[in-house]
């Protein structure tokens, strides 16, 4: 039916093909040298770019390695490699991998457990920030497919214990679908990147994913216990740092994640009631439990410590911040600083909106605030600019950004 003046009603999309299992079958696992060394010279010996996806045991695990790498290139097919199999000896595909780009979703998810195996990429394409970067709202894998191939795909093991073995059919069915349709996909977000003309700023970002150092350990990472926020007193807090020790100690010994061995909410409820002895311990829900139980003594001990320490070495309650306040602070510490950094949000934002580009990915909100609040001493662009490069910023970040930034630099409260 056609309504006057508005032409022909365009018919529905088709829906979305589902894919449970590969085009080519489900692959083996490779689990030997032999098998190895066959799938690196038949990778090394395809064509075009590779995709590349790892499979961890988070949640499980203490550690964060690969459990199952997946490999996929055009004239090789797919391939599922069991480094754990191998003892991590990988050296004939770190030789098949240097042959072309990468391709990953979700990059840095998966750079650090590779590079722990010597796999390093040449050079890379990070199809989840591609999706940011051609403005599309939601960037998860099966969503970009489906948007923009037509498929989609099976959910459900994603957050599941690779570690496990043998590995079911349908988790490596799973796992083989991650790389199957990323090099389409690939094409398809450059093909995008390129009618917007933001490739050359998707290029830059790659590079400097590619090329980032790795985060460095934090300084107390214990303070990142879920709940410390009501623990107040430095007694209690060398109490959850006592805990978080020892469980960590646990953890990493057992190859266990720290939350199987004693959830955050246990270590919270013994630092604020501050049980007595191991009998007064055992009282605490989490803690009647037949693990724990055998575990008490340890975590007595923990406490006994916290306990005993002198004044100087319990934890300061409202350490050194590393870098400005947060925020919802600034007007009552620094007025001239929120309104320079209100200008600037409200700037960026337009420009963001103006490039189809999430705000956060237009300019780091972490170096926005920093610049903010210690701006450089001239407000020249051409000072801002060198802030906001020797900040992380990439030139097509500065390029966007670097006027409106030095103009809201220059706003005073009113």
């Amino acid at each position: 039916m056609t309504t006057p003046g508005t032409g022909p009603t365009p018919p529905d999309p088709p829906a979305p093909v589902l894919l449970t299992e590969p085009a080519e079958g489900t692959p083996d696992v490779v689990t030997d040298l032999s098998a190895l060394d066959r799938a690196s010279r038949r990778i090394a010996e395809g064509r075009g770019p590779i995709a590349v996806d790892t499979e961890r045991a988070s949640g499980y695990r203490y550690s964060q390695r690969a459990y199952l790498v997946q490999v996929r290139r055009e004239g090789a097919g797919t391939f599922l490699v069991d480094p754990v199999a191998v003892d991590d000896r990988v050296d004939s595909l770190i030789d098949a991998l240097t042959a072309d780009e990468w391709v990953l979703h979700a990059a840095s998810q998966d750079l650090p457990c590779l590079a722990d195996l010597g796999l390093r990429p040449a050079r890379l394409f990070d199809t989840e920030l591609a999706g940011r970067l051609a403005g599309f709202e939601r960037v998860a894998l099966g969503t970009l497919v489906e948007l923009l191939l037509g498929y989609r795909l099976e959910k459900g093991h994603g957050a599941a214990d690779w570690s496990r073995r043998p590995l079911p059919v349908d988790w490596l069915n799973y796992a083989a679908l991650d790389v199957e349709l990323l090099i389409q996909l690939r094409d398809a977000l450059e093909d995008e990147l390129r009618a917007q003309g933001k490739l050359e700023w998707a290029l830059e970002e790659f590079e400097a994913l590619r090329t980032a150092d790795p985060a460095p350990p934090r300084k107390e990472p214990w303070r990142r216990t879920s709940g410390i926020h009501s623990v107040r007193t430095p007694r209690g807090l060398a109490a959850i740092r006592a805990l978080w020790e020892t469980r960590d100690a646990m953890a990493r010994e057992r190859d266990i994640a720290p939350g199987r061995v004693l959830p955050d909410s246990a270590i919270i409820q013994a630092a604020s009631v501050n049980p007595a002895d191991e009998q007064a311990l055992l009282q605490l829900p989490v803690f009647k439990g037949r693990a724990q139980r055998r575990l008490a003594g340890s975590w007595m001990r923990a406490l006994r410590t916290a306990a005993q320490l002198p004044k100087a070495e319990l934890p300061d309650p409202s350490p050194p911040a590393d870098g400005p306040p947060p925020a919802n602070r600034w007007a009552d510490k620094d007025p001239e600083a929120a309104a320079r950094l209100a200008a600037a949000r409200a700037a960026l934002a337009k420009i963001a909106e103006d490039n189809r580009l999430p705000v956060e990915n237009l300019l780091q909100p972490d170096l926005l605030r920093r610049t903010c609040w210690q701006p450089p001493a001239d407000l020249d662009t051409d000072s801002v600019a060198h802030t906001l490069r020797a900040g992380g910023a990439r030139e097509w970040q500065i390029t966007l950004t670097v006027d409106a930034v030095s103009t809201a630099l220059k706003t005073t409260a009113g």
